[in-house]
């Protein structure tokens, strides 16, 4: 009897041990050399100025919550103005409502908080549902605000938010452009009504175009045969031009709204300047038309920080209500414009930058450890094209 149960016993452990190696064969959970609890990353622990910026090796390794997430080593990540805003609180009641929605976290519980927007890297690990991607794939992203950023060694993701890196574009380059392309494309295509079947000979007007969002949207739209006319200071003309702009109003010397009340009216006006534009700006449109001003500007995340979430939810829905039908009633659309993440959206993009239609813009590149001068580098205001920060050179790291 018992040499009958021992060479069950022996049988089934064998079983087990080939089907733990077959298995571990057939999925590697993680490509990490080993397990890591901690990595090097920039983060603030309150907001402020630039001195809030810390320099840590010990922030929180990203874990993997959900089936559907990925963690990317990153390579680059690149900053952007919301990136300034947000070291200062800008948005803080409406992004901790949105990482904690039922509240039961303490006050304060983002920090330490990693900024950064914009990332290109290397996918190090995969949840279980995740099809589309495999370990040491390529990929680059927009990161949402609620999350942690890129200035790190490694971020967390939805594969849902993530898209395959333009094969002719560089880590540096590629982390130039996601979440200014994510920001114009939500606002053109899905607030603004825009596609490549629909733009060809459509006039439009970008408010600011010498800017992240402006530059990539210019871009595209020629891309997709609209006529783009631009304003920008007389510096930044010959820039925009050569991004593909058809007409240029130099805001410089003088009132803008003159110049462009003497042009054709307008299929699309996309705002990124905000202010006083609001009062002359959608008297360049065509009326009865279906034309659209669209701003990126708006009150919304300041309503939240001064009047909290629900009055200043409601403040908000109110001024737009106002706003969209003051102006139906002359016959044109006003919207405000979001960022959106989409990975699907980075997919199309994608296509456009390898085929030669959209070009990175970086302005400049920084090491790791020169994260405050870049920041210093965005609040100036005068670049042209992005600010990219360099994480790792790749290699024998990975």
């Amino acid at each position: 009897m018992c040499s009958v149960r021992h060479l069950v016993h022996s049988r089934w452990s064998c079983y087990l041990n080939k089907s733990l190696s077959v298995s571990s064969q057939a999925r590697l959970f993680s490509t990490s050399r080993m397990c890591r609890t901690v990595m090097p990353a920039w983060v603030i622990d309150k907001y402020g100025s630039n001195d809030v910026l810390r320099f840590t090796k010990n922030a929180s390794f990203p874990i993997i919550d959900f089936p559907n997430e990925v963690i990317v080593k990153v390579f680059a990540a690149g900053l952007n103005p919301l990136d300034v805003s947000m070291r200062g609180g800008y948005g803080a009641a409406t992004l901790s409502m949105k990482r904690d929605p039922v509240n039961i976290k303490r006050s304060g519980s983002e920090f330490p908080l990693i900024l950064g927007r914009d990332v290109s890297g290397v996918i190090m690990e995969c949840g279980l549902d995740v099809k589309y991607f495999r370990e040491r794939d390529e990929v680059w992203a927009a990161i949402p605000p609620w999350k942690q950023g890129s200035l790190a060694e490694f971020v967390v993701l939805s594969a849902n938010e993530v898209s395959h890196k333009p094969k002719s574009l560089n880590h540096t380059q590629a982390a130039a452009i996601p979440y200014v392309a994510t920001t114009a494309w939500s606002a053109l295509v899905n607030t603004g009504g825009l596609s490549k079947d629909n733009c060809a000979n459509k006039r439009i007007l970008i408010l600011g175009g010498s800017g992240g969002v402006g530059t990539f949207a210019i871009q595209m739209l020629k891309a997709w045969g609209a006529h783009v006319t631009v304003t920008c200071s007389q510096n930044a003309e010959q820039f925009v031009k050569g991004l593909g702009a058809d007409h240029v109003v130099d805001y410089t010397s003088g009132p803008v709204e003159e110049p462009l009340s003497a042009l054709e009216k307008f299929d699309l006006i996309l705002d990124n300047v905000g202010g006083d534009t609001e009062r002359w700006a959608l008297n360049l449109l065509k009326p009865w038309s279906g034309a659209k001003y669209v701003t990126l500007v708006t009150p919304f995340l300041q309503n939240t920080d001064m009047l909290g979430i629900a009055d200043g939810m409601m403040q908000s829905a109110a001024t737009m209500a106002t706003k969209a039908l003051k102006h139906l009633i002359k016959g044109v659309h006003y919207r405000w414009g979001f960022y959106a993440p989409s990975g699907p959206a980075l997919d199309e993009i994608r296509e456009m930058v390898d085929a030669g239609q959209i070009q990175a813009v970086v302005d400049e590149t920084f090491n790791f450890s020169q994260v405050p001068q870049a920041f210093e580098k965005v609040e100036k205001g005068h670049a042209r094209g992005k600010t990219v920060v360099q994480i790792s050179k790749g290699g024998d790291d990975l």
